[in-house]
């Protein structure tokens, strides 16, 4: 359904089950698993689908074994389950990681936890091999019988520096073990909320539209392309804005603390020996000041990152100078000889982690479990989504659901445990498979090995409709970039609901996050949005000036 018929039916009828204000991950899962029950349900987000703290993750599905120190061995058994249900449900967007863990001490460590406990340690004692293999045998166990992926393997020195020659020759062993390799984050949850909405129309999802107010008993929602206000009557209201969350309960007319969150930011380096020395696999370590940082393969680029700092307001989330010069010189930690600079930085993203308000004597130490807090505000009940990982977002939102749906006297009958997420159905996963699945695009549609072979990586399974709607619509290879088509972009246009060229470069695709938005590239995809929507030539200028400036800043 487009965004003129959404409001119209809303005015009709502003009677709904459920709103969900935000959405990120929490919500757009939410939304799934409540449409999917039947429930009458909108969402909305102030911005883009994912345009917020669920679009800046480190591009990991993973359960966090270093939580493990922390003792939260539910949060990781859950999380390492719901790990391996997305490699499961969108293998064509998360991807087994190998991931390398470079030892520097053996003993190290051993009192981490136990300090922790009694609230002792400011700063743990650096991992040595003793633990960190006590913590991968926990982190195997937890999906002993899901077989996912591969156990964990140990390296002494010679071998791992055979495997991984420009790793730091100080190392003592290495560990390899798997996670999850979550390719686009805004793709995923755009996926889902589209999923969600093919339910029917009881199910309906609106960007760039805003939680204003609640007023006599009814939401109002301000459209923000018009500033026109729309007025809702939900039996519940989900509160989904992540570090936002204490914002909007604000504008509902309460106050509440329940978030203490920390900003993480990264950067996308283009740096070809560093790209070589990672391979196909991650590296996760822990830097000098004993914070556990990652460099990961994305594409022919390395994501680096992150950082954990305190912050108050989430709208100030910028990758800073010398956040910059942090990631820069971890790098040395591991790949002494590799050196960054940064004119080879192709983009920086910062977001908000919406960790629930504790006092903790460091950030590491803050709680990464999700929780619902219950208020009532004019009769209408307000759930509102503390904390939480992306990788446990499924089983988070199955709860809320489960938890919303009994308020009204339902049971939910449909699960999203084994639910294939959109392009993730039937995908082929041995090379024999993709490559006829390829072929057959080839021959079916016309193109390139190489335009076939992308469209799959994008979409999946879901590449077959594109290629379809490509072919019928007369789509023509585009001039400034390899491999995207103009019939590619305009299906993007009529069925995954950006509205501004930048959700094209950032939230349907990876174009600038690996710094390819070139001038002549903007300014083709500028032409085909403004045909496709009929923008004036000033609405043009203005669009690819917001998209000049999102790269200027980024």
């Amino acid at each position: 359904m487009d965004r003129k018929s959404i409001i119209e039916a809303v005015k009709k009828n502003p009677d709904i089950d459920v709103l969900i204000v935000g959405a990120g991950i929490n919500g757009a899962g939410t939304f799934r698993d409540l449409a999917l029950n039947g429930m009458n349900v909108l969402i909305i987000d102030k911005g883009d689908f994912c345009s917020g703290t669920s679009a800046t993750s480190s591009h990991m599905a993973h359960g966090g074994i270093r939580y493990l120190e922390n003792g939260e061995f539910r949060l990781v058994e859950e999380a390492v389950a719901e790990r391996n249900r997305m490699i499961e449900n969108a293998p064509h967007l998360v991807q087994p990681l190998p991931t390398v863990i470079p030892i520097f001490k053996v003993w190290s460590g051993l009192l981490n936890a136990p300090l922790k406990f009694v609230n002792l340690l400011d700063r743990p004692s650096e991992r040595g091999a003793l633990v960190i293999k006590i913590g991968l045998i926990f982190y195997d166990s937890f999906t002993r019988k899901q077989k996912t992926v591969p156990r964990h393997k140990f390296f002494g020195r010679s071998e791992a520096l055979a495997r991984y020659p420009f790793l730091n020759d100080k190392i003592k062993y290495a560990a390899l073990y798997y996670d999850g390799h979550l390719l686009s984050p805004e793709r995923m949850t755009v996926e889902i909320i589209l999923d969600g909405e093919s339910e029917g129309p009881h199910a309906k999802a609106l960007n760039y539209a805003s939680f204003n107010k609640i007023e006599n008993g009814q939401v109002l929602i301000k459209d923000e392309e018009t500033g026109e206000l729309l007025a809702v009557k939900p039996k519940v209201v989900i509160n989904a804005a992540g570090p936002w969350i204490d914002y909007v309960n604000q504008n509902a007319g309460f106050t509440t603390k329940y978030i203490g969150g920390t900003k993480g930011s990264h950067l996308v380096i283009k740096n070809d020996e560093l790209r070589k020395a990672v391979g196909e696999s991650e590296f996760f370590f822990e830097n000098k000041d004993g914070r556990i940082v990652l460099c990961l393969p994305f594409y022919d680029k390395v994501i680096v990152g992150t950082s954990d700092l305190p912050i108050d307001n989430p709208d100030n989330a910028r990758c800073t100078p010398e956040e910059e010069e942090y990631f820069i010189n971890l790098v040395d930690r591991v790949f002494p000889t590799i050196k960054i600079t940064r004119d080879q930085i192709v983009f920086r993203f910062s977001g908000v982690r919406p960790l629930e308000y504790q006092h903790a004597k460091t950030t590491g130490q803050i709680t990464r479990d999700h929780s619902i807090k219950e208020d009532v505000v004019q009769g209408i009940p307000v759930l509102s989504l503390v904390g939480g990982k992306w990788t446990s977002f499924r089983a988070f939102s199955e709860q809320v659901a489960t938890k919303v749906m009994a308020r009204m006297g339902k049971t939910k009958e449909k699960s999203t445990e084994s639910l294939p997420i959109r392009g993730g159905s039937n995908l082929p996963l041995l090379k024999t498979q993709k490559d006829a699945y390829i072929k057959s695009l080839v021959t079916n549609f016309g193109f390139t090995e190489d335009y076939g072979r992308e469209l799959l990586t994008r979409y999946g399974t879901y590449a077959e409709k594109i290629a379809g709607f490509i072919k019928e619509n007369k789509g023509k290879m585009l001039k400034s970039i390899p491999n995207w088509n103009s019939g590619e972009l305009i299906y993007i246009l009529q069925n995954e609901k950006p509205l501004h060229l930048d959700d094209l470069f950032v939230r349907r695709s990876t174009i600038m996050w690996l710094g390819n938005a070139s001038q002549d590239v903007i300014d083709e995809f500028a032409d085909i949005i403004a045909d496709e929507y009929h923008w004036s030539l000033a609405k043009k200028k203005e669009e690819i000036a917001k998209v000049k400036t999102i790269i200027e800043n980024s």
